[in-house]
């Protein structure tokens, strides 16, 4: 009796499975979630109204078809594709558009070798822009394409990104980004502090018109009670 073998058949005849999680948490501390969130937050607001720019934070990015190689930037920027959720970021379904801005948030568990292969990742699948800052230490470094590489931006404070026009802006105790219009990244706290004190001028500038609309009326009873018209004022 003659037995048959099944024939193998390589991955590439099946449909690959890419994970939508690394396992790995998106933060390890307060103060770096606290700045992803930020990041990620407040360049939304920042593209909001154009509708092919999309803005991600801690999603698995998939450069190649066929291939499980992936990172997944605490924030990254796509401009050329239009907004909406996204289970991963599969460049080839994206018109093979790679991401042009990246950010890290680094803590104290990332080490040389990771954020060694980060940068060599990055580099070879087409990012522009690359931000790693340390919140601990407040160190910014930025990398910008030149050709084929990365290369560190010599100075990074006044630093406006090419293509997010936003400016960074360090001191020894803080890192502070700025909006082309001035307005400074804010985190959700402030965000929701500046909403109030919008809400509570609009309030008082009603009570102030609400006011003037009183004394007017008062003013013209006053007026009529002495017979005067004041139309014929």
């Amino acid at each position: 009796m003659v037995q048959q073998l099944t024939p193998v058949t390589s991955d590439t005849e099946y449909d690959i499975i890419y994970p939508e999680s690394d396992g790995k948490p998106m933060a390890d501390n307060t103060i770096q979630f606290r700045w992803i969130v930020t990041l990620k937050e407040n360049l939304e607001i920042l593209f909001a109204a154009i509708a092919d720019v999309f803005v991600a934070g801690d999603l698995l990015w998939y450069p190649v078809e066929k291939n499980k190689k992936c990172l997944a930037p605490n924030a990254m920027v796509v401009f050329g594709i239009p907004k909406g959720d996204r289970r991963s970021y599969k460049q080839w379904e994206e018109n093979n558009i790679a991401p042009q801005v990246v950010f890290e948030i680094l803590s104290s568990s990332n080490t040389t070798k990771e954020m060694a292969n980060k940068l060599l990742f990055y580099q070879r699948y087409g990012v522009e822009e690359y931000y790693i800052y340390d919140p601990e230490t407040v160190d910014l470094t930025g990398l910008q394409r030149s050709g084929e590489d990365l290369e560190v931006i010599e100075e990074m404070n006044g630093w406006v990104s090419p293509r997010l026009g936003v400016r960074f802006e360090l001191t020894p105790d803080k890192l502070e980004i700025y909006r082309p219009d001035g307005q400074r990244f804010l985190t959700f706290v402030e965000l929701d502090q500046l909403r109030e004190q919008e809400r509570q001028e609009k309030d008082a500038a009603l009570l102030q018109l609400e006011q003037e609309r009183q004394r007017y009326q008062d003013l013209l009873a006053r007026l009529q009670e002495r017979g005067i018209d004041p139309e014929n004022l």
